[in-house]
């Protein structure tokens, strides 16, 4: 492989440099502290609790009246991005349920189905007219 400080045709070096050894891990220490990151992010969660029980009602409707278009944002931003719309309504039918769907259908369309078949042919085809 070639060195890390290779320079390439722009003449910039290649790959990253070791960063100074003042910000380098030293043996012994892992970094942040385990947690911290958690009861920062717990502190914040119960500051905006508490910045929301006193003021939260009245702040959105003052956004409201002031800066609609922000307040449609925030709305937009909480809906789901998928929206998963079944308009299939027989998805969830058993069979028996969809039997009986399609001979209720079959009663309500064989009137229109016979009406069609004196003024047609046997195939609802309406009757052909003289000119």
């Amino acid at each position: 492989m070639s060195d890390d400080k290779t320079p390439r045709k722009n003449g910039k070096s290649a790959g990253k440099a070791k960063p100074p050894v003042e910000h380098q891990f030293k043996a012994g220490n892992s970094g942040r502290p385990k947690g911290t990151r958690n009861k920062l992010g717990e502190a914040f969660l119960e500051d905006l609790l508490v910045a929301w029980e006193a003021q939260g009602p009245a702040v959105i409707h003052t956004v409201i009246e002031k800066r609609p278009q922000d307040f449609l944002k925030v709305v937009a931003s909480l809906m789901p991005k998928d929206l998963n719309v079944n308009i299939n309504q027989m998805d969830g039918m058993t069979d028996e349920q969809l039997i009986a769907s399609l001979r209720s259908l079959d009663a309500v369309i064989q009137p229109f189905l016979a009406a069609q078949a004196e003024n047609g042919d046997s195939e609802g085809n309406p009757a052909q007219t003289a000119h």
